[in-house]
């Protein structure tokens, strides 16, 4: 993974990401313990999110074609869970008892869970590019 992920912008998105990832753990596991019964879908969603979360945090941070991979595969599986998510929210409201990391495109987390995803692909496409970019001119 190339260095720039890890100064300017690609410390903001990391730091974004570990911060949901924190956020959506402490959340998830409060909902199951406590509150499972009332809202399990969106309680089961929200502890997939916090998943998704601190893969794509770990994915980020590391370096290494791999880690790239697994980057560009868990925040596309975050966007197509907020898209997948958010419809099925909007549509079947009644399975959502309460809201989700995902749910209602991420209304209650100020649509952060939409935007992010689409930000995140485009930077690991930018600095992928920029490297490949400084490979063939060095």
């Amino acid at each position: 993974m190339p260095s720039s992920r890890r100064s300017g912008f690609g410390r903001v998105l990391i730091a974004v990401y570990a911060i949901l990832a924190i956020a959506a753990t402490g959340r998830s596991v409060y909902q199951i313990l406590s509150r499972f019964d009332e809202a399990p879908l969106a309680y089961a969603l929200s502890a997939v999110a916090a998943v998704v979360y601190v893969v794509a945090t770990i994915a980020l941070a590391m370096r290494g074609a791999i880690w790239t991979r697994v980057a560009v595969a868990t925040i596309a599986f975050e966007l197509v869970g907020v898209v997948a998510v958010g419809t099925l929210s909007l549509t079947s409201p009644a399975l959502f008892g309460h809201a989700s990391v995902w749910s209602w495109y991420g209304m209650g987390y100020l649509f952060i869970p939409a935007v992010l995803p689409i930000v995140g692909l485009w930077w690991i496409r930018r600095t992928e590019r920029a490297t490949v970019d400084g490979s063939v001119a060095a």
